[in-house]
C-alpha cells in the first residue's frame, strides 16, 4: 500500500484523515454534499499509515449516522472491478469496518451489504469477521456455501481450506458450519478444523532454532543465518545465550560484540545489555560509531532497554550527538531521566520536530516524556505536533502531555477531543474537558449511552455526570 496523502490540517479533509474531534465538528456544519464527500474520500481511501493501530472506523460511522449518508459510494467501491485485481486488504478492510459498526447501530442496509461482499468480495474474510460480531445464526449460515465454494475439493483446496479455518480471527462462522445440518456443509469444516489441528500439532512438535547443548558460537551462527536470510533473529539469539553462556564465556560474548558478523555482534550487544554487564555501555558506543546500519540499529534498542543509573548518566552525555545514539540518549531520559533533563528533552523535542517535521518516531517517547516532566514550556510545541501530526496515536499522546503541561487544554483540545478517532484519547478528554461548555456535557451524556463505546471512556465519563446527567 502507497503512504496516503492528507491534505492540509486546517481543511475539512485533512481534519477528517486525521481522525480529529474538529473533523466531525466541521462537517456536522459544512454543507452536507462537502462532508459527505470528504468522508467517502476517507473511507474509500484509507489515510492511516499504520492501519493496524490506528482507528478510524467508528469514527466515520458515527459521522456518517450524523449525516445520514447512504452506502452508495461504498457499494460502488467495494465491487468495483479493481476489487479482483487488487486484493490487499487494506484497499476494503476500512470500508468493511465502517460497515460493521453501522450494522452494530442497526443499519440494515450495511449488513446486506456485507453478507453480499463476503459471498462475492476478495476481502471476503474481513467481511465475514464483521458478520460474526453482529450478524444471526441464519445470515451466517447463508453464507456457508458461497464461502465453501472459494476452495476447491482437490487436496489443494482442502489445504487451503484447512488454514483458513486455523488462522481465522472470528471462529464463530466457522463453529456454527460445523454443526449446520446440511452434510456436506459440516463434514467439510469439521474435517478442515481437524486438519487444522493437526496441523498446528505438527508445527509445535517441529520447532526451528536453537537446542539445548547449543555452543555460544553456535547460537552466533544462528543469528548470522538468520540476518543473510532477511531475518533479524539477535532478540531471541539473546534469549538463548542467557540460557547457554556461563561466565567463562564472557571473554567471547565481548570479542562479538566489538568485532563479530553482523549477527553476533547484534546478539552479544543485546545480551550485554540485557544483563547490565559493566563494558555493555562503551561497546554501544562503539558499535554506533562503526557498526552497519543493522549493528547501530541493534545497539540503540539495547541502549533503550537498559534500566541502570550508570545508562541514565551516559545518556545525559550523549543527548547532544547528533546521531541515532543521540536520539536514544533523548528518550532515555525522557522515560527515566529527572527534571534536570527537561532541558536535553524538550531540546531533542524541538529538534526533532525542526528535522523530521510532526511524524517523525522519535517524538511518540519524547511526547510523552514532556508530559511526565511536566515541561511547561513545551506546551507550544507539543500543540503544533497535536494539530499536524497524520497519526491519531501521536496526536493522542500529545493530549495526554498536553493534559499535565498546558492550563488551557481543559476548555481547548480537551473538548474536541471528546470526538476524536481514538478511544485513549476520548477518555483524556472525558476526565479534563470543561463541562462549563453545553457541548462537552451535551457530548458525555451522548457517549455514556452510546453502547459502542469502549468501557473506559464511559468509566470516565461517568465521573463527570451525576445520575442525572448532570455535569459534576
Amino acid at each position: 500500500m502507497f503512504d496516503p496523502v492528507i491534505a492540509p490540517s486546517g481543511t475539512l479533509l485533512g481534519l477528517l484523515q486525521r481522525g480529529r474531534g474538529d473533523g466531525t465538528l466541521h462537517a456536522l456544519t459544512a454543507p452536507r454534499s462537502e462532508a459527505l464527500a470528504a468522508l467517502n474520500h476517507c473511507v474509500l481511501r484509507d489515510p492511516r499509515h499504520d492501519w493496524q493501530v490506528e482507528n478510524r472506523s467508528l469514527y466515520y460511522a458515527r459521522l456518517h449516522l450524523d449525516l445520514h449518508g447512504g452506502l452508495e459510494a461504498i457499494e460502488a467501491h467495494l465491487f468495483d472491478p479493481e476489487d479482483v485485481l487488487d486484493t490487499d486488504e487494506s484497499r476494503t478492510g476500512l470500508a468493511l469496518a465502517v460497515l460493521g459498526h453501522l450494522a452494530s447501530y442497526g443499519r440494515q442496509d450495511a449488513l446486506h451489504l456485507l453478507r453480499r461482499y463476503a459471498a462475492q468480495g476478495s476481502n471476503w474474510a474481513w467481511a465475514l469477521d464483521e458478520l460474526a460480531l453482529r450478524d444471526d445464526d441464519a445470515g451466517l449460515r447463508s453464507l456457508a456455501a458461497p464461502v465453501l465454494a472459494r476452495f476447491s475439493t482437490d487436496a489443494e483446496g482442502e489445504a487451503e481450506l484447512a488454514a483458513t479455518v486455523r488462522d481465522a480471527f472470528e471462529p464463530r462462522p466457522w463453529r456454527l458450519w460445523a454443526d449446520d445440518p446440511r452434510p456436506a456443509v459440516a463434514t467439510r469444516v469439521r474435517a478442515a478444523q481437524e486438519a487444522g489441528s493437526f496441523d498446528r500439532w505438527q508445527r509445535q512438535m517441529r520447532p526451528a532454532g536453537p537446542r539445548p547443548g547449543w555452543s555460544v558460537q553456535a547460537v552466533f551462527d544462528w543469528a548470522q543465518q538468520g540476518m543473510d536470510r532477511g531475518a533479524a533473529l539477535h532478540v531471541p539469539a539473546a534469549r538463548c545465550l542467557s540460557a547457554v553462556a556461563g561466565p567463562e564465556d564472557r571473554p567471547e560474548i565481548v570479542r562479538a560484540a566489538r568485532d563479530g558478523s553482523d549477527g553476533a555482534r547484534c546478539t552479544a550487544l543485546r545480551h550485554l545489555a540485557d544483563t547490565a554487564d559493566p563494558d555493555a555501555l562503551d561497546l554501544i558506543e562503539a558499535a554506533a560509531t562503526d557498526g552497519s546500519t543493522a549493528v547501530v540499529d541493534a545497539a540503540v534498542d539495547a541502549f533503550e532497554r537498559m534500566r541502570s543509573v550508570a545508562a541514565v548518566d551516559r545518556a545525559r552525555r550523549w543527548a547532544r550527538r547528533p546521531d541515532a545514539l543521540g536520539e536514544a540518549a533523548a528518550r532515555v531520559l525522557a522515560c527515566r531521566g529527572g527534571t534536570r533533563d527537561r532541558d536535553l528533552v524538550l531540546g531533542a523535542l524541538r529538534e526533532a520536530v525542526r528535522g523530521e517535521g510532526p511524524d517523525a518516531t522519535t517524538l511518540w517517547t519524547l511526547v510523552d516524556g514532556a508530559g511526565r516532566l511536566g515541561i511547561v514550556c513545551a506546551a507550544p510545541v507539543l500543540r503544533h505536533i497535536y494539530r499536524e501530526t497524520a497519526s491519531s496515536h501521536l496526536r493522542g499522546r500529545a493530549a495526554r502531555a498536553l493534559a499535565a503541561t498546558d492550563p488551557s487544554f481543559p476548555t481547548g483540545f480537551a473538548v474536541e477531543c471528546l470526538w476524536d478517532c481514538e478511544e485513549t484519547t476520548r477518555e483524556i478528554a472525558a476526565r479534563h474537558a470543561e463541562t462549563g461548555d453545553t457541548r462537552v456535557v451535551d457530548r458525555l451524556r451522548r457517549l455514556a449511552a452510546d453502547p459502542a463505546e469502549e468501557a473506559e471512556v464511559q468509566t470516565a465519563v461517568r465521573s463527570r455526570i451525576g445520575p442525572e446527567g448532570t455535569a459534576v
